[in-house]
């Protein structure tokens, strides 16, 4: 899985007053869970940029001042409700035995059958809860929808893997192929000329 590095900084005061004076400074109080004590950390806000605001699943190298260097998930983040800013961000260590729960992108490949006969995409789920080992986590699921014809259903019980679980029903429905209203106008059509 590809990782984004995070330059970090302790913080020694963690009340209100501090975490202010450091969102005013373009700074985001941070805190990484996980092994013993929790670690508080302030990183430059830009520095979230390609870690939040992409579909695709990262790990962080957390990199702080003092040379010490964690690999996190995301776990949590909170945004400012009118301005959008992130106001502050969770991280979960990683430990190389110790399985964690990450959303990971599905991308579809290939081009149903159902589709060129007319029929309309479904894409419930674009994105799986999948756990795993860090070394196990997939950068993406990525599902062949070539032989799906109208009326197919792709479930999650379909794309189990080895290396890792998925933290939803096995009925669920990942991607589906419905009829859609100018299908059904064309087989009436057809119906009427016979």
């Amino acid at each position: 899985m590809k990782s984004i590095t995070i330059q970090g900084v302790k913080r020694e005061d963690l009340g209100k007053v501090a975490t202010r004076n450091l969102r005013n400074a373009e700074q985001v109080p941070c805190v990484v869970y996980g092994s013993g004590e929790p670690i508080h950390f302030s990183a430059d806000e830009k520095a979230f940029k390609s870690l939040v605001y992409t579909p695709d699943a990262h790990t962080a190298t957390i990199e702080l001042a003092d040379g010490a260097k964690i690999q996190a998930i995301l776990q949590d983040i909170q945004f400012h409700p009118v301005t959008d800013k992130i106001l502050h961000v969770d991280f979960y260590q990683l430990n190389e035995d110790k399985p964690v729960t990450m959303e990971v992108p599905v991308r579809l490949v290939g081009r149903a059958r159902g589709l060129v006969a007319g029929g309309v995409l479904r894409f419930n789920m674009r994105k799986l809860k999948v756990r795993a080992i860090p070394a196990n986590l997939p950068d993406e699921i990525e599902i062949d929808i070539t032989p799906m014809r109208i009326g197919h259903k792709m479930y999650v019980e379909t794309l189990k893997n080895d290396n890792y679980t998925f933290a939803h029903p096995d009925n669920a429905v990942v991607v589906a192929i419905r009829t859609s209203r100018n299908a059904v106008k064309d087989a009436d059509q057809d119906e009427d000329e016979d």
